[in-house]
């Protein structure tokens, strides 16, 4: 077992975050116009300048929780089982 800087909920959280910051991109996108020189409507939706934006800060404060979020503390009798167990599997003794 490697130590990471954060836990799996952090972990978790973020690649949350990542994915609601994706779909935010993808709801802006689009409405282009066909050619030069018409104009097309359809980039003043509601879905693009007012629900992508806010699925993509949701997600981007998402990203903060997820650092800044502590990991859950293992109870001392846990660490110290722990390390009892790779000691033990370097040496060979129990």
């Amino acid at each position: 077992m490697k130590d990471f800087a954060f836990g799996k909920e952090n972990y978790l959280l973020i690649a949350i975050a990542v994915v609601l910051v994706i779909i935010g991109f993808v709801l802006m996108s689009g409405g282009g116009a066909p050619d030069e020189t018409s104009f097309n409507p359809a980039i003043f939706s509601a879905r693009r300048i007012v629900v992508a934006p806010i699925v993509t800060v949701i997600g981007f404060a998402l990203v903060i929780v997820g650092i800044l979020r502590k990991p859950k503390e293992i109870p001392d009798n846990e660490v110290v089982n722990v390390v009892e167990t790779r000691v033990s599997r370097k040496t060979g003794k129990k």
